[in-house]
C-alpha cells in the first residue's frame, strides 16, 4: 500500500502564509470587538459608580441640612437665651453658644436683636455687627418658622444659613442663626478625581470643587477658558478613542456627565468624570491580546525552524533505520510466536481452573441446600425416640412420615442443582403461594418452636394462584425464614411477620426484629456472608434470587424503620384466562 503524497514545500510555504495572514485578521477583529465590548462595559461601570458617589454625597448633604434643622427650633425656646435678650444682659450668652455650637457641629451660632445687631456669637469679631439687611434675618422676621437662606459671600465662599425668630409673650424679641457648614463637603470632594457641583432650584452653582464657578449659572459656568485644578484632574484624557459619544466637553475636553436629584428645595447635583481610567482598563486588556497574539506568531515561526531541522535529522536516519527494520521485524515474529504458544497454556490453565471452580459452587450450594432438611430431620428423630419411650407409636409414625417427605425433598433438590449443569424443562404447575408459606413453616416448625419465636400471619383469605416450581418457592421461603432465625438470635423476644398481599403482583412480606443488615449492596452476591465460619457459606440468599428471578418475580431487601431486616418477595399472579389457555 503506498503511502500519501506529501506537500511540496513550495505548498507548504504558501500554507503558512495564509496561515499568518489569518492569525493577523484574527488580531485584528478581536482586538476591535474587544476594545468596543470593554469600552462599553467599563464606561456603564465607570458611570454606575459615579451614580454611586453622587447618592452618597446626596445623602451626606441631607444629613447634614437636617440635622441643623430642628437647632433654630431649639435654641430659640432655649431659657436662657429668651432671658438674655430680655434683660440686654449677654456677659455669658456668647460662651454659651461656643458649647452649644461644639455640642451640635455647627458651624457658627448667630443672636441678633430686633435691630439686627449681634449681641451674642460663636465668633467674638462679629459682636456689636449690624445684620439688618441680611437675608436670614428678613426672612426670619417675616416667618412663623424656621427658615433657610443662602448668601454669596464677597469672599466668593457660599454662606448656608438656619435662622428663627425668637418670641416671648407672642412677640418677637431677636433673631437666631445657625450657619450651615456644606463647605466641608467641598474639601472632600477636592480629593476626588471628579469634578463636582451643586446647583439650586434657579441653577446656580452654590457648592463646587472649582471655587470659580460658585454663584454662576451652570452654563457659564463650563464656559469658564481657565483650566483649574479640579477640572484639569477630571478631563486628562478624551473621549475620541470612545464608541460611545461624550456627555459634555470641558475646556474642549470630552468627559462623562452624571447628573442627580437632592432632595431639597430642588437642588441638583452634577459630576464629571475623566474617561482615562477607562481607557487604562481597555487598553491593559488589549496589551494582553495583543501580547498573546504576538506569541502565537513567534511560537509558529519557532515551530517552522524547528520542523525543518526535524526533517533534515529524519532523512539522515531513513537509511539507518530501514537497515534495522529487517531485524526488529524477526524479533517480533519470533515473540509473537512465543506469545502464542503460551496463551495456548493459559488457556488451557484458565479452563481448569473454572471446572474446579464450578465444582467448589456446587458442592457448596449442596452443602447449604441440604443442611436444612438434615436439620428438621434431626429434630424429627429426636421428638420420635421421645415419643416411642412414652408409649405413643401413632405420634411417632407421624414424624416417620415426615422425615420421608424430607428425604424426598433432599432427592429434589439435588436433581434440581443437577439442572445447574444442565437445561431442561422447570417443572411449573399453578398452586396457592399461602400453601407454599404453610409448607415452609412446617418445614421449620422445629427451629422455630425451640426457639419460642412469635409468629404473625397476615395473608388474604382468598387464594393466591402462581405458576411456578413449587419445590423451588418454598426452597426460596425456607431459605428465608432461617435467615430470619439466624437474625434474631440474640435478641430476647424474637418475632416474625408475614403479609401477603395481592395487586398486580403477589407480594409476601418478612419482617424481623433482628439487628438488620449492614451491607445492602453485596447482600445478595455468592459466598457473601456475616455469619461465623461453618454456620453458612453465603450462597442462600444468591440462589433464592436466582430463582425467584428465573420465576418472573423479584426478592428485594431493606431495613425496617423500627429495625430488623424486611425481605419482601414478588410473583406474577396467575390470572383466569392465562390458567384457562394453559389448560
Amino acid at each position: 500500500m503506498k503511502e500519501p503524497a506529501k506537500p511540496s514545500r513550495s505548498l507548504r510555504r504558501k500554507i503558512m502564509r495564509l496561515g499568518w495572514v489569518f492569525i493577523l485578521a484574527l488580531a485584528g477583529v478581536t482586538v476591535w470587538l474587544t476594545n468596543h465590548y470593554l469600552t462599553q462595559r467599563f464606561t456603564e461601570t465607570t458611570r454606575n459608580q459615579s451614580e454611586l458617589r453622587q447618592a452618597l454625597y446626596a445623602g451626606n448633604i441631607i444629613s447634614e441640612l437636617q440635622r441643623a434643622q430642628v437647632v433654630p427650633l431649639l435654641l430659640s425656646r432655649d431659657p436662657s437665651l429668651i432671658g438674655a435678650l430680655n434683660s440686654a444682659d449677654f456677659l455669658t450668652t456668647s460662651q454659651r453658644l461656643i458649647e452649644l455650637r461644639d455640642e451640635i457641629g455647627a458651624k457658627s451660632i448667630l443672636m441678633l436683636d430686633t435691630t439686627g445687631r449681634a449681641v451674642a456669637s460663636t465668633d467674638r469679631n462679629l459682636l456689636g455687627s449690624n445684620h439688618r439687611a441680611a437675608p436670614y434675618f428678613v426672612e426670619a422676621q417675616r416667618a412663623d418658622s424656621t427658615v433657610f437662606t443662602l448668601h454669596l459671600q464677597e469672599n466668593n465662599a457660599m454662606e448656608f444659613a438656619y435662622s428663627r425668630l425668637i418670641r416671648h409673650d407672642n412677640k418677637g424679641i431677636g433673631v437666631i442663626v445657625v450657619e450651615v457648614d456644606l463647605g466641608k463637603f467641598e474639601r472632600q470632594w477636592s480629593g476626588i478625581s471628579d469634578a463636582v457641583l451643586v446647583t439650586d432650584s434657579t441653577g446656580r452653582v452654590i457648592l463646587s470643587t472649582e471655587p470659580r464657578w460658585r454663584g454662576h449659572p451652570l452654563n457659564e459656568a463650563l464656559a469658564e477658558q481657565e483650566a483649574p485644578s479640579a477640572i484639569q484632574r477630571a478631563i486628562d484624557a478624551t473621549a475620541d478613542w470612545s464608541f460611545i459619544p461624550p456627555d459634555a466637553y470641558l475646556f474642549g475636553e470630552a468627559v462623562m456627565r452624571t447628573d442627580g436629584r437632592i432632595p431639597f428645595q430642588g437642588w441638583r447635583m452634577t459630576s464629571f468624570t475623566a474617561y482615562s481610567p477607562v481607557r487604562e482598563r481597555v487598553n491593559g486588556v488589549l496589551a494582553l491580546e495583543i501580547m498573546g497574539f504576538a506569541l502565537l506568531l513567534a511560537g509558529s515561526f519557532w515551530w517552522l525552524s524547528r520542523k525543518a531541522r526535524s526533517e533534515r535529522r529524519v532523512a539522515l536516519r531513513e537509511s539507518a533505520e530501514l537497515r534495522q527494520l529487517n531485524l526488529r521485524l524477526q524479533r517480533e515474529i519470533a515473540e509473537r510466536e512465543k506469545a502464542e504458544r503460551s496463551l495456548e497454556v493459559a488457556e488451557q490453565t484458565l479452563a481448569q481452573s473454572s471446572k474446579l471452580a464450578a465444582l467448589g459452587e456446587m458442592s457448596a450450594a449442596v452443602s447449604h441446600e441440604l443442611n436444612q432438611p438434615l436439620a428438621a430431620m434431626r429434630t424429627y428423630l429426636a421428638g420420635a425416640r421421645l415419643l416411642l419411650e412414652r408409649k405413643r407409636p401413632a405420634e411417632a409414625l407421624s414424624s416417620f412420615q415426615r422425615i420421608d417427605d424430607l428425604i424426598g425433598r433432599m432427592g429434589a433438590i439435588t436433581r434440581q442443582l443437577k439442572s445447574y449443569a444442565r437445561k431442561g424443562d422447570v417443572a411449573f404447575e399453578p398452586f396457592d403461594l399461602r400453601d407454599a408459606v404453610s409448607a415452609a413453616l412446617s418445614m421449620m416448625e422445629p427451629q422455630l418452636r425451640s426457639r419460642h419465636v412469635s409468629i404473625t400471619r397476615s395473608l388474604t383469605s382468598e387464594p393466591v394462584i402462581i405458576r411456578a416450581d413449587r419445590l423451588r418457592v418454598e426452597q426460596v421461603l425456607v431459605n428465608l425464614f432461617r435467615n430470619a432465625l439466624d437474625a434474631t438470635r440474640d435478641v430476647a423476644e424474637p418475632a416474625l411477620e408475614l403479609i401477603l398481599a395481592t395487586g398486580d403482583t403477589a407480594t409476601l412480606t418478612l419482617r424481623d426484629n433482628g439487628h438488620g443488615i449492614e451491607d445492602l449492596d453485596h447482600l445478595f452476591e455468592p459466598f457473601y456472608t456475616t455469619k461465623a465460619p461453618g454456620d453458612g457459606v453465603g450462597l442462600g440468599l444468591a440462589i433464592s434470587s436466582g430463582i425467584i428471578n428465573e420465576l418472573g418475580g423479584r426478592l428485594t431487601a431493606r431495613n425496617g424503620r423500627a429495625g430488623g431486616a424486611v425481605f419482601e418477595l414478588q410473583l406474577p399472579i396467575l390470572r383466569q384466562d392465562s390458567a384457562t389457555a394453559a389448560e
